[in-house]
C-alpha cells in the first residue's frame, strides 16, 4: 500500500477520518503520492465512531494537481462506496492509471449523517522516459542501412497533446510503403500501406481511426502490432483489428522513422504536415527505447528543433458547465477601454444550441443586450434592443466537440466577431456600447429564455484581462452555479459506437442518437432488421413471387441480401455467369477457369444454406470430345470448386465422395463402360443437381480437356436455389412445469434482442430467463392476457407489461419480441402496439448475466411454461430447440396441431386458427378470400367509379416521455410501406391508387398519357415530389399487370410483372397520420400535383384485383362493409374475376412456350449440335 499524503483539504482530518465543513459547496479529499505512480486500486471507509460515510464518489486524477480528469467506469456512474462507517470497500481499477494526485469527490453520503471518508491507494512505482515537442521539433531514428524491411512490427507510446492536429510517427519507402500515425481533429489516425503505389491517390488510401477528444492534455496509450498484413491497433483500451492494403507482407521504410513530424528531405525543421505539440513517453519501436537513446545522445537519433526531456505543463484552467438549464458564470464587467470592450474565450461542446454570453448594456430609455449563442450548430451574435435586432452568423459548425476560439471587440460604432480563423463578422451600430456591471457566461440572463451552454470553457479574457477561474471557485470573484472547475467533463458518447450496422452516430452533451437511414435496420441503436429472415417468412406473410431483401441473421452482423423468392418453392441467388459459356483450347497445364460472383458474400451464402432445409444448384456440361475423367487412370480432367475453395469431382447428387456424374449414379449413362456420358468421348452432355449443402454454392469451374482437334465444351451453372426455413418451425412442447431447456448464454451486455412464437392453454409461465448476481432478464406470460419483460442492469428492476385485449392462452400461435439496448427497452406481442421505456441517461449500460440461459422455465424450476415454443432467436442466433429437447426430460420435439407445421394451410397473409376438430383460415388481413385465402377479390370499375377507405384513426406515435412509455402501432411504420395491386385497363391517363395524409403528403400510382406507369411520392410538401417510372411502355394494353411496391426508409423496391427496380427517395421523411386510400377517380384535392390531379379526374375504367396496402385490403372492405363509415363507394362497381381469367390465360401461354422449348431440345440432340442454351428460349 502506498503511503498517503494530505493535501487540498477543506475540513479537518482528525483521528477518525476526514469530514468537510458543512459550508463547503464542493468538498473533495486530495491525495499527493509525491511522484507519478501506477495506481491499480483504491479503498474507502467511513469516519470512525460516527454515522458519516460516502456511498458514491467521483475519482479524479492529475499529474500536477491541476487539469483534472475523471476516472471513468464503462457505465459512467460514480464509484460505489460504503454503506456504513466501518466496512472497507475495495475498488480495483479496470485499467491502471499513472498519476501523482488523486481526488475523491463525494457524490452521495450517509442519509443520517454527513460526508465521512478514509482512503487507501494501492499500486507500484512507474518509470517514465519523456520527450517534449514544442510544435516545431521532431526526433529522427536513423537505420544502420539504407532501408529497413520488417514483416513484424511492435510500436508503443503514450502521448498528451496540446492541439487536435499533429504527426506522432512517420516512415515511408520508395516502393510505396508508408506508415503514419497522426492526430486529426482530435482523433488518432493510422495510415499503413505495404507495397502498393496505387493507394497514393487520396480516394484509395486506407485510414483506420480511433478515439476522439485526444487534445485533452491527458495521457493516452497507443500500441500498434503488425504481422504481415494483420494489424492490431489499440488506443487506451479500445482495439481495432484490420488487414492492410498492398501486395507485400513486409513494411519497407527508407533511411529513418520520424517522431513528432514529417520533415522535408534535406530541410531539417521544415514539415509538410502540422507537427505534434505535446509530450510523448515510453516510446518503443521494435524493442528500441527511442527517447532513452535521444536523451543519451546516441548517434541513431537525430534531433530536429528543440526537444526536451521533461514534460512542460500549460497552466490552463477549464470550467465545465454541467446543466443546460441552470449552469452560469457571472463576472463583473471591468472598466471600459477606449469607448468599447472586448471578450475572448475558448469553448467546446456537442450541443447544437446554447447561450454562451449575454451582456446587459447601459442605455438611456430602452434596455439593450449583447448576446452570443449557438443556434443550430453555428454562432449567432445579436445586438438586441426592444425593437431592433442585429444578427451576425458564422458559417462554421461549432458543436463538433473541438476547441473553438471566439472573440468580440466593440470599438466605436462596430462590434467585430472572430471565430477561429474565419473572416471577421461586423455589426454596425448607431450608438456606442457600454456594458452594465456584469457579463453572464453560459446562461442565467437573457431577454428571451434559451437553453444554457453545456460544455467546457477556458481562457476567458475580458478587456484583455485573463479571468482566474480558481478565484471564482474559491468565492473571491463573481458567482456561479452548476460548474466544475479545473477539468473539462466532455465525453464522446459515440466513441464506443453503440450505433449498429454502420449507422451514423450523432450526439449532444448528455445523449446520442443513431441514424439508421439506408442500413436496413431500425430502432434506437439500429439493431432490428427491417426485413424478414427468409422467403418462407414472406410466403407466410402473403407475399407473391418477386425480389425481396432477406436478413439471414436478423440483428446479427451479416448484411441483408437481395434474392428472388419463388414463393411456391425457392429462394434464388443469382451469379454473374448465367448464360452458357463455350470453352476451347484448355489443357490440364493451362486449364480454363470460370469464376462465379454471386449477389451475396460467401458468409451470407453459408448462412442461407445453413438456414434452409434443402439447397441445390444445377450444373450442365455439354461436350464434344471433352472428357471429365481420364479413362485410363480416372484422373479428373475437369472439376468445380466449392464455397470453401476445395476441389470437387462429382457432377450430381448428394454423394460427394463418389467420382461420378448423375448418369453413373442412376446407371443410365450412354456408354455403360463409363460413369459420365462425356467420358465416352463423343457429343454428349452430363447434367446433374448438386445438393450436398456443405459444398454449395459452386465457386469456380475448371475445364482441362478441350485441346484436341474438334474438342469443345459448353457449361451452364444455374443459380443457387434453397427452400424451407429450418428454424421457423423448429418447435418444442413443454409438458412438465418443472422442465426447461438450458443453453450457454450469449454475449448480450449492450444489446439484447429475443423473439419467438408460443401457444399455450396455461394462464402463466416463464418463456426465457437469464440470471446474474444482481442483473437478470425474464420474459413471461404473467396472466392469460399479459406478457411481461423484466430486467435489471444495475439501476433496479424494470418491468414492461403489454396487455392484450383478448386472451393469449387460446392455443393459437402468438409472436413475442423483447429488446433492451443502451437507449431503450421495448416489448411487442403480435400486432399490438409496441411498448417502449427509455433507459436513464447516466445509468448502467452493461448486463452482467450468468453463463446459462433457460428457455421454458427458470433455474428454480418454478413458474415453468406449459405449451409450445418455436423459432426462438436471440441476437440473430437461431436456437435448435428440437435437438436440445431430445436429451431433456419433460420436453419433446415438435408441437401437435394443424397450424404447427410449415405446411402452407393458409396463404396470402391468412392466419391459421386451431379448432377443436381441424383448423380455419382467418383472411382478415389478406387481400384474398376463400377457405385458404387463395381466392382473388376483383372488381370492375366503370367510368367515374371509386373506392375510398377511411382509416379509422390516424396512424401516430403516442409519446408520454414523462411516463417513459411509448406506444407505436406495429401494423404501420411511418417509413415503411407495402403496396400490391393487379389491374387491367385500356385507359390512359388513369388513376390507380392514391394515399393521403392529414399533413398533405401523398403517394400516387398512375398511368400517364402514354400509358406508362408512374409512382409519385410527395413526402415533403415544400419540396418537389419524387417520380419513378419503372415501365416506359404502355400498360393500358388490356392485359392484367401486377405492381408491388415496398418502401424501407429512403429505399423503394418496385416490381411490375417480372421487372424489378430499386429507387431512392430524396428525403427520408415519415409518412404521418394516414387519412385515406382511394382506388379510381379522385376529385376536389388541392394537394395533388397537376399531372396526378389530371389522372385523378379521369379515374379508372377496368378491373382491379387483390389490392393490399399494408394491412388494409380495400376491395374486400368495399365488398364486405357496404354502408360502413370506413368505406366510401362512388359510381358503378361490379364484382369480377379478371385476375383468375388472366392467370388461366398465362398458364396456357406458358404451356405453349414449354412445348416449343421441348421441341427445340429434341431437335438439338437429334442433330448432335451444340447451341447456347439461350438459343432454346429465342
Amino acid at each position: 500500500m502506498i503511503p498517503l499524503s494530505r493535501g487540498g483539504l477543506t475540513g479537518s482530518l482528525g483521528g477518525g477520518g476526514w469530514s468537510p465543513e458543512s459550508t463547503d459547496r464542493s468538498p473533495w479529499l486530495q491525495v499527493d503520492l509525491q511522484d507519478r505512480m501506477e495506481v491499480t486500486a483504491v479503498a474507502t471507509q467511513g469516519r470512525h465512531g460516527s454515522t458519516d460515510w460516502v456511498s458514491a464518489y467521483m475519482l479524479l486524477y492529475s499529474d500536477t494537481g491541476r487539469m483534472w480528469k475523471q476516472y471513468m467506469l464503462e457505465d459512467n456512474v460514480g464509484v460505489v462506496g460504503n454503506v456504513n462507517p466501518d466496512s472497507v470497500v475495495h475498488h480495483k481499477l479496470s485499467q491502471s492509471i499513472r498519476t501523482r494526485f488523486l481526488r475523491f469527490v463525494p457524490l452521495e453520503w450517509s442519509p443520517s449523517g454527513r460526508v465521512g471518508l478514509r482512503v487507501a491507494v494501492y499500486g507500484c512505482a512507474y518509470r517514465s522516459y519523456v520527450a517534449d515537442f514544442d510544435g516545431r521539433s521532431s526526433l529522427l531514428y536513423r537505420f544502420n542501412q539504407k532501408s529497413m524491411s520488417t514483416v513484424k512490427d511492435v510500436i508503443s507510446l503514450r502521448f498528451k497533446s496540446r492541439q487536435a492536429e499533429g504527426v506522432l510517427l512517420h516512415g515511408e519507402g520508395q516502393r510505396g510503403d508508408y506508415i503514419t500515425l497522426e492526430l486529426h481533429r482530435g482523433r488518432l489516425a493510422l495510415h499503413l500501406n505495404l507495397d502498393d503505389n496505387r493507394v497514393r491517390s487520396s480516394s484509395a488510401r486506407m485510414v483506420v481511426t480511433l478515439g476522439s477528444l485526444l487534445d485533452d492534455l491527458h495521457w493516452h496509450s497507443v500500441l500498434i502490432e503488425r504481422f504481415n498484413k494483420q494489424v492490431n491497433f489499440t488506443l487506451d483500451r479500445h482495439t481495432q483489428h484490420f488487414r492492410t492494403k498492398g501486395d507485400g507482407d513486409s513494411l519497407e521504410v527508407d533511411y529513418e522513422l520520424s517522431f513528432g513530424g514529417i520533415p522535408l528531405p534535406g530541410k531539417p525543421g521544415t514539415f509538410i504536415r502540422r507537427n505534434f505539440h505535446g509530450c510523448m513517453e515510453n516510446l518503443y519501436y521494435n524493442g528500441v527505447n527511442v527517447i532513452d537513446l535521444a536523451k543519451r545522445r546516441k548517434p541513431q537519433i537525430y534531433s530536429v528543433g528543440n526537444v526536451t526531456f521533461s514534460c512542460s505543463e500549460p497552466q490552463l484552467v477549464a470550467a465545465t458547465f454541467q446543466s443546460s438549464s441552470s449552469s452560469f458564470l457571472s463576472l463583473p464587467a471591468p472598466a471600459q477601454i477606449l469607448e468599447g470592450f472586448s471578450v475572448r474565450l475558448q469553448f467546446r461542446t456537442w450541443n447544437p444550441d446554447g447561450l454562451l454570453l449575454s451582456s446587459p448594456l447601459i442605455s438611456g430609455q430602452e434596455p439593450r443586450y449583447l448576446i452570443l449563442q449557438i443556434s443550430s450548430g453555428r454562432l449567432h451574435l445579436t445586438h438586441q434592443t426592444s425593437a431592433i435586432w442585429h444578427f451576425r452568423l458564422t458559417g462554421q459548425r461549432v458543436n463538433d466537440g473541438l476547441w473553438h476560439s471566439v472573440s468580440l471587440n466593440a470599438r466605436g460604432l462596430q462590434i467585430i466577431m472572430t471565430l477561429d480563423s474565419e473572416p471577421a463578422s461586423t455589426i454596425q451600430l448607431k450608438s456606442y456600447l457600454e456594458p452594465k456591471d456584469k457579463h453572464y457566461f453560459g446562461g442565467k440572463f437573457c431577454l428571451n429564455p434559451t437553453m444554457a451552454f453545456q460544455g467546457c470553457v477556458r481562457l476567458i479574457l475580458v478587456n484583455n484581462q485573463p479571468v482566474d477561474l480558481l478565484s471564482v471557485q474559491q468565492g473571491h470573484l463573481g458567482s456561479y452555479n452548476q460548474l466544475q472547475f479545473d477539468l473539462c467533463g466532455i465525453r464522446d458518447r459515440c466513441l464506443y459506437n453503440f450505433c449498429e450496422h454502420g449507422s451514423r452516430c450523432s450526439q449532444t452533451w448528455s445523449s446520442f442518437s443513431c441514424d439508421c437511414t439506408g442500413t436496413g435496420y431500425s430502432g434506437a441503436t439500429c439493431h432490428n432488421s427491417l426485413y424478414e429472415a427468409s422467403c418462407e417468412h414472406y410466403r407466410l406473410a402473403g407475399s407473391t413471387s418477386g425480389y425481396f431483401p432477406i436478413d439471414l441473421d436478423g440483428s446479427g452482423p451479416l448484411d441483408p441480401i437481395q434474392v428472388y423468392c419463388n414463393i411456391t418453392v425457392w429462394t434464388v441467388v443469382r451469379h454473374n455467369s448465367s448464360n452458357a459459356v463455350r470453352v476451347r483450347g484448355s489443357t490440364l497445364q493451362k486449364p480454363y477457369v470460370g469464376w462465379f460472383n454471386y449477389s451475396a458474400s460467401f458468409e451470407q451464402l453459408k448462412a442461407l444454406v445453413s438456414l434452409s432445409e434443402h439447397c441445390e444448384q444445377r450444373i450442365a456440361y455439354h461436350c464434344r470430345r471433352s472428357r471429365l475423367f481420364n479413362p485410363w487412370d480416372g484422373t479428373p480432367l475437369s472439376w468445380w470448386v466449392d464455397r470453401r475453395g476445395e476441389k470437387r469431382t462429382y457432377w450430381g447428387g448428394i454423394q460427394p465422395g463418389v467420382q461420378q456424374c448423375s448418369c453413373g449414379l442412376e446407371e443410365n449413362c450412354a456408354d455403360m463402360n463409363y460413369f459420365c456420358n462425356c467420358d465416352a468421348d463423343r457429343v454428349e452432355n452430363d447434367t446433374g443437381i448438386l445438393s450436398y449443402k456443405e459444398h454449395l454454392p459452386v465457386r469456380e469451374i475448371v475445364i482441362g480437356d478441350t485441346y484436341r482437334l474438334g474438342s469443345e465444351a459448353m457449361y451452364v451453372v444455374g443459380p443457387l436455389q434453397c427452400s424451407g426455413d429450418k428454424f421457423l418451425w423448429n418447435a418444442v412442447s413443454f409438458y412438465q412445469a418443472a422442465s426447461y431447456l438450458q443453453f450457454p448464454a450469449l454475449q448480450v451486455e449492450l444489446s439484447l434482442h429475443v423473439s419467438f412464437y408460443f401457444k399455450t392453454a396455461s394462464p402463466s409461465g416463464v418463456f426465457v430467463e437469464n440470471m446474474g448476481i444482481e442483473d437478470f432478464i425474464r420474459v413471461e406470460l404473467s396472466s392469460p392476457s399479459t406478457v411481461t419483460f423484466s430486467f435489471n442492469v444495475g439501476d433496479g428492476p424494470v418491468v414492461l407489461t403489454l396487455k392484450s385485449p383478448v386472451p393469449l392462452n387460446d392455443r393459437q400461435w402468438h409472436w413475442v419480441q423483447a429488446e433492451r439496448n443502451v437507449k431503450e427497452a421495448c416489448l411487442q406481442v403480435d400486432q399490438l402496439p409496441l411498448r417502449i421505456i427509455e433507459t436513464p441517461p447516466d445509468g448502467h449500460l452493461r448486463l452482467q448475466l450468468g453463463s446459462q440461459l433457460f428457455v421454458g422455465g427458470t433455474a428454480t424450476k418454478q413458474r415453468g411454461f406449459l405449451g409450445c415454443i418455436r423459432a426462438f432467436n436471440m441476437n440473430g442466433v437461431n436456437f435448435d430447440l428440437e435437438e436440445r429437447a431430445k436429451v431433456t426430460p419433460g420436453v419433446s420435439s415438435g408441437c401437435a396441431g394443424h397450424c404447427s407445421s410449415s405446411a402452407g394451410l393458409c396463404h396470402n397473409r391468412g392466419k391459421c386458427i386451431e379448432k377443436s376438430s381441424g383448423y380455419m383460415c382467418d383472411c382478415t388481413n389478406s387481400a384474398y378470400g376463400g377457405p385458404s385465402c387463395t381466392e382473388e377479390v376483383s372488381m370492375s370499375f366503370e367510368r367515374g367509379a371509386s373506392v375510398t377507405y377511411i382509416f379509422q384513426e390516424p396512424f401516430s406515435v403516442i409519446q408520454n416521455r414523462s411516463a417513459a412509455v411509448l406506444s407505436v402501432p406495429s401494423q404501420y411504420s411511418k417509413t415503411r410501406d407495402n403496396v400490391a395491386l393487379s389491374f387491367q385497363t385500356t385507359q390512359s391517363p388513369a388513376m390507380l391508387l392514391t394515399v393521403n395524409t392529414l399533413s398533405q403528403q401523398y403517394v400516387a400510382i398512375i398511368l400517364a398519357r402514354n400509358g406508362s406507369l408512374q409512382i409519385w411520392y410527395q413526402l415533403h410538401k415544400e419540396k418537389r415530389p419524387d417520380v419513378f417510372i419503372p415501365i416506359l411502355s404502355s400498360l393500358a394494353d388490356g392485359r392484367l399487370h401486377r405492381v408491388q411496391i415496398q418502401r424501407e426508409g429512403k429505399d423503394v423496391f418496385v416490381q411490375v410483372d417480372n421487372e424489378n427496380k430499386k429507387y431512392t427517395l430524396s428525403f427520408d421523411a415519415a409518412f404521418n397520420s394516414v387519412k385515406s386510400l382511394t382506388l379510381g377517380k379522385v376529385t376536389g384535392s388541392d394537394v395533388l400535383d397537376d399531372e396526378v390531379a389530371h389522372a385523378g379526374s379521369k379515374g379508372f375504367i377496368g378491373c382491379f384485383s387483390s389490392v393490399q396496402y399494408n394491412h388494409v385490403a380495400p376491395l374486400k372492405a368495399a365488398l364486405l362493409n357496404r354502408g360502413s363509415s370506413l368505406v366510401s363507394i362512388r359510381g358503378h362497381l361490379l364484382e369480377s374475376n379478371c385476375g383468375a381469367l388472366a392467370d388461366l390465360s398465362t398458364s396456357v401461354s406458358r404451356l405453349g412456350k414449354f412445348l416449343e422449348i421441348n421441341a427445340k431440345i429434341i431437335k438439338l440432340f437429334e442433330n448432335r449440335k451444340l447451341l447456347p442454351l439461350s438459343a432454346l428460349y429465342a
